[in-house]
């Protein structure tokens, strides 16, 4: 492809002709290019925006059965990212994990391969599609307790198991930024004949700058999630879904994506994800040298502020050599290797309090109040975004509200121990899960009832239970609460999580299945 072509943003570029053209709307959306607001005064921030706001018309060609400027603009994005084809995705990452499912899944029943720890919006794919999941048990981070992806002993265990999989689902990065090495599960699932599905939605920006790790699709991924709209330069719900090689019926996904997406796509998003891509295509590496030099700013910072740590991966340890571990003998890697963790995304500065003054909530709460928001906590971590689009201001003024908490907060010693902290946890005693069913059939109120949470130990659970963010289901209806999982989900309700889902968004109490001699 040409530099003129990837220069261009033929999406882009039809929403400024028609708005230069000034033509009288006699088609949707009601608002008429915003004159609805004029005659009370404006819009105010979206007068702008309406301008451009249009429907399919002629010209503006069809996201569903695109032969126009959005088939171009797909194009590009798949020159720019390394794919045989990419879909623009209005409806975020959730609209691509879904249409995945949906072709992998083509009828209830199927069985898929799914990481323990995803997204909810996985969940709810396999909900549709009433998939059975067989789930697998993530490797740790010995440091941080922080789970990772599976291994491939573990992904290579599950495809002799369940010959009839119809693929293997994983998260990477997490919401951290962690992640590890995915080209031996491609391998693995390849060798199987089955396709390698990946929701990197905080890794659209992978793969295009030296200091960055590799992409999945260049890691042999067959389809590909990425929320554009996170670590890149698109508006909220901008995402893509790139696809290649044969393993995915492309016909079929045209068809599922047609069904999750809205027939009337929004124009702005769409024309915003033509955007950062060209921003991308033509800039490429370059494109980070800003928002990289920002992070450089902040580690330099927090050497001057050693009880702020940042989470990093451990290097690797030579082999000692020894007896088998009872997970090796199996096959399997062993739960807790700092193996798992291998690389890190550098915009996702991901620091905590070494002396344990301040949990990751209170340090967010404390960050807050001096006009830096965070992208999320948990007990222990706060996880401070950065982009492309961040400056060296921003980590400056980021540094003196460290100084400022740090001598608010007198910090005292600083611990040599390892906390294990984390906001997923399954404990499970198997790498792999039995086959676990999803359907749409609701839970019914009568075979339920709230119990407090203390109280919850070896009752099943009626809801998910799912703490935001990241959005990383706990808890599953159907599955037993052991002892471990209702001391943690107490732990995170006392530290003051919010849980979606549940009926309790406190989960002071939790919804539980009656026992048996009660109904």
């Amino acid at each position: 492809m040409k530099e003129t072509e990837r220069a261009g943003a033929p999406l882009y570029e039809m929403l400024e002709r028609y708005k230069a053209e000034g033509k009288s709307s006699f088609h949707v959306p009601g608002h008429k290019n915003g004159q609805a607001f004029k005659m009370e005064g404006s819009a105010g921030l979206l007068d702008e925006v309406m301008t451009a706001d249009i429907t399919e018309i002629s010209g503006s060609d069809d996201l569903h059965h695109p032969g126009g400027v959005i088939l171009e603009a797909q194009k590009l994005a798949a020159d720019c990212f390394g794919a045989e084809e990419s879909f623009l995705l209005v409806g975020g990452s959730t609209a691509g994990n879904l249409a995945l499912i949906l072709t992998v899944c083509a009828e209830p029943g199927t069985v898929l391969l799914v990481q323990r720890n995803v997204h909810k919006s996985v969940i709810h794919g396999l909900m549709l599609a009433g998939a059975r999941a067989v789930f697998l048990e993530p490797q740790m981070d010995d440091a941080s307790g922080l789970a990772v992806a599976p291994s491939e002993e573990t992904v290579r265990k599950a495809l002799a198991a369940w010959p009839e999989a119809a693929g293997l689902l994983v998260t990477m990065p997490n919401y951290y930024g962690m992640g590890s090495d995915l080209a031996p599960l491609a391998r693995a699932c390849h060798d199987s004949g089955v396709p390698l599905l990946v929701d990197e939605a905080h890794g659209a920006h992978y793969g295009q700058h030296p200091e960055l790790p590799p992409g999945a699709l260049s890691c042999g991924a067959d389809g590909v999630v990425q929320s554009t709209h996170k670590m890149l330069a698109a508006m909220t719900m901008g995402a893509m879904l790139h696809v290649q090689g044969p393993r995915l019926d492309r016909a079929l996904l045209r068809q599922r994506l047609a069904m999750v997406q809205s027939s009337s796509p929004s124009y702005p998003v769409m024309a915003s994800l033509d955007l950062a891509r060209r921003l991308l295509h033509t800039r490429r590496a370059d494109a980070f040298t800003a928002g990289l030099a920002a992070v450089e700013t902040l580690r330099r910072g927090l050497v001057e502020l050693p009880r702020f740590k940042r989470l990093r991966p451990e290097p690797p340890q030579p082999e000692t050599g020894g007896g088998e571990t009872e997970a090796s003998a199996s096959g399997l890697a062993p739960r807790s290797t700092s193996g798992a963790y291998r690389t890190q995304d550098p915009f996702k500065a991901v620091i905590y309090d070494a002396t344990g003054v301040l949990s990751g909530f209170e340090l967010q709460a404390e960050l807050e109040k001096r006009g830096c928001v965070p992208e999320m906590s948990d007990e222990r971590h706060v996880v401070l975004l950065f982009s492309l689009g961040s400056r060296v201001g921003d980590a400056d003024r980021l540094l003196a509200a460290l100084r400022e908490i740090d001598r608010e907060f007198p910090p005292g010693p600083i611990s040599s121990t390892s906390v294990h902290v984390s906001t997923w946890n399954n404990f499970a005693n198997s790498f792999i899960s039995e086959p676990v069913q999803f359907s749409l059939r609701p839970v019914r109120e009568e075979e339920t009832e709230p119990i407090k949470l203390e109280m919850s130990e070896g009752r099943i659970a009626a809801e998910m239970v799912v703490p935001y963010p990241p959005g990383i289901p706990l808890l599953y209806p159907g599955e037993v609460i052991t002892g471990e999982i209702s001391r943690r989900l107490q732990s995170l309700a006392a530290a003051g999580t919010r849980f979606q889902a549940a009926s309790d968004p406190a989960l002071r109490t939790i919804r539980v299945f009656l026992k048996q001699e009660e109904i």
